[in-house]
C-alpha cells in the first residue's frame, strides 16, 4: 500500500523559511514523478513545484526563486525549502507521486499546514 506523510510545516513569520519533507512508501520512489500541492481556504488545489523521476524541476511563478524541490531516493524522501514566506503562501501542503506504466497512479499524501503571520 502506497503511503505518501509529509511533515514540516508549522507558523512562521513573513520572511521567515521552512523546510517540508514528505517520506514516502509501498512505491517505486526513484521511478515516480513527484510534486508539491497546495491549497488555501476557499481555493482551489494548486501546483508549487515538481520534480522529475530525473531530477528536472519546475515551479509556480509565485514560487519561483523561493522555494526549492528537491528529492533524496535512497530515503524516499521528497523536500520542499521555502524562503522569503508570504502570507500568502498560507495553505496545507500536499506531496503527490505519479507513476506511469501502462496508466498512471497518483497517490496524495494527507497534507501538512503551513501559516504565514506576524
Amino acid at each position: 500500500q502506497v503511503q505518501l506523510v509529509e511533515s514540516g510545516g508549522g507558523l512562521v513569520q513573513p520572511g521567515g523559511s521552512l523546510r517540508l519533507a514528505c517520506t514516502a512508501s509501498g512505491l517505486r520512489f526513484h521511478a515516480a514523478g513527484l510534486g508539491w500541492y497546495r491549497q488555501a481556504p476557499g481555493e482551489e488545489r494548486e501546483f508549487v513545484a515538481l520534480i522529475t523521476s530525473g531530477g528536472n524541476t519546475k515551479y509556480n511563478d509565485t514560487v519561483k526563486g523561493r522555494f526549492t524541490i528537491s528529492r533524496d531516493n535512497a530515503k524516499n524522501a521528497l523536500y520542499l525549502q521555502m524562503n522569503n514566506l508570504l502570507p500568502a503562501d498560507t495553505a496545507v501542503y500536499y506531496c503527490n507521486a505519479a507513476i506511469v506504466g501502462e496508466k498512471v497512479d497518483i497517490y496524495w499524501g494527507q497534507g501538512t499546514q503551513v501559516t504565514v503571520a506576524s
